[in-house]
C-alpha cells in the first residue's frame, strides 16, 4: 500500500504559516522572481473576492482592494518540506520527496494504515501546517485520493474507487 501526503497550497501555506491572522482574510501569492509577477496560489477567501491565478497583482488589488499579496518564501518553503519528509519517515523508510508539498510513503505493514497516517496529519496540523492524505494500493492512485481526502481517506479497490468520478475531478488535481 502507498500514501500520498499532501499540502494544499504548498507555497501560499509556507508564506503565511507564521501569520495565522491572514489565514482567513484575502491572500494571493507571487512568484516575485518573474518580469511580469502574477498570482501563482491564493486562498478561498481570495477567490471568493474574485482574484484569479494569473492576474497581475495590480489586477487583484482591483478586484479587492483588502487582498495581501505575498511573495513566495523559498526558506519557509524548505522548512514544510523538511517537517513533512520527517513526519512521513516516521511512516515507513521508503519516502519519496514527490515534489513540493507531496511524498509518497510505500508501506510493508499494511495494518492500521488511517490511524498512523491519521496522526502524522494531527502532527502537522500542531506544526500550523494544512495537510492530507490518500492511501491506496497504487502510488499514482493514492496522489489521487489525497486530494479528494478531507483530510484522510483509505480505498481499497482503486476501479470501484474511480469509476463514479467525473473527468473534471483529473483536471482540478492537475491545478
Amino acid at each position: 500500500m502507498f500514501a500520498t501526503i499532501y499540502l494544499p497550497n504548498f507555497y501560499l501555506q509556507a508564506a503565511i504559516r507564521h501569520q495565522p491572522e491572514l489565514r482567513e482574510k484575502p491572500v494571493a501569492l507571487i512568484e516575485e522572481q518573474e518580469k511580469k509577477p502574477v498570482i501563482i496560489q491564493l486562498n478561498e477567501a481570495a477567490e471568493e473576492a474574485g482574484i484569479r491565478k494569473g492576474m497581475t497583482p495590480s489586477q487583484a488589488l482591483a478586484r479587492y482592494l483588502q487582498v495581501t499579496i505575498k511573495a513566495r518564501g523559498r526558506t519557509q518553503e524548505q522548512s514544510i518540506q523538511e517537517i513533512l519528509l520527517h513526519y512521513a519517515f516516521t511512516l515507513s523508510p521508503f519516502v519519496e520527496a514527490t515534489e513540493p508539498g507531496i511524498c509518497t510513503i510505500q508501506f510493508t505493514d499494511n495494518r492500521a494504515l488511517s490511524i498512523k497516517v491519521s496522526r502524522i496529519i494531527e502532527q502537522l496540523a500542531e506544526c500550523e501546517i494544512t495537510a492530507q492524505a490518500g492511501i491506496a494500493p497504487e502510488p499514482d492512485t493514492s496522489l489521487l485520493i489525497a486530494h479528494l481526502a478531507r483530510p484522510v481517506l483509505e480505498i481499497n479497490d482503486a476501479k470501484e474507487f474511480l469509476a463514479p468520478l467525473p473527468i473534471e475531478t483529473l483536471a482540478m488535481i492537475g491545478t
